[in-house]
């Protein structure tokens, strides 16, 4: 009788510590995965390069944009040590495409397509984008009268000056964190620009 209750409080006591350790074990997934859920998204909006004069109506890259192009893969390909960019957007228009392009290739990244009046409200386009891709590193090209408005419907800045005709060399990396206040910081790559930026408002259309 004795070796039978004897037996039986030593199952319990093993059953109770495989219970406590699955219980950790839960725990500890589950933990993992809400911080990785969580982490810090980075987007780095870029204007198109140096556009061509010909066409008018959708020119796509000079050589001088080109040549940025490429010094804007450079720069990004090793963005993060372990993988780069996750992620490229950009509008529709050849010179936001061949922009992105050199990127694209060397990450081996499709280019998402995305439609944006900047006239509108914008906040739905980049929150779907975060949504996506939360917790990894996204690339948005785009036009100097439409990269202000996204950052700051971002919740980012609304003190992005505007980007003046001839001036492309602006890079915004706005970290977004899990928890805490959502930063932007100005970098310049490339060709430097060379007249007083926002010396030129750009205007309302998708054409700059």
């Amino acid at each position: 009788m004795r070796n039978g209750t004897h037996d039986e409080r030593r199952k319990l006591r093993r059953k109770r510590r495989i219970q406590a350790i699955v219980i950790y074990t839960l725990i500890a997934i589950g933990l993992a995965w809400f911080f990785e859920s969580q982490a810090t998204t980075t987007m780095i909006f870029v204007r198109h390069a140096e556009k061509a004069l010909v066409p008018v109506d959708d020119p796509g890259l000079s050589p001088e944009g080109q040549r940025r192009a490429e010094e804007l893969a450079r720069q990004l390909v090793d963005a993060d040590v372990v993988a780069g960019i996750d992620a490229i957007y950009s509008t529709r228009y050849r010179r936001t495409m061949e922009t992105a392009k050199p990127v694209a290739d060397a990450l081996g990244l499709e280019i998402n397509a995305y439609d944006f009046d900047p006239n509108e409200d914008g906040e739905d386009i980049v929150d779907s984008m975060v949504k996506a891709y939360k917790g990894k590193i996204i690339l948005v090209v785009g036009h100097s009268n439409t990269l202000p408005r996204l950052i700051a419907d971002l919740g980012a800045s609304k003190k992005v000056p505007p980007i003046a005709e001839n001036e492309y060399d602006n890079l915004y990396l706005i970290s977004i964190p899990w928890f805490g206040k959502t930063k932007t910081i100005r970098l310049r790559y490339g060709t430097p620009y060379g007249g007083e930026a926002g010396d030129d408002v750009a205007v309302s259309s998708m054409t700059q």
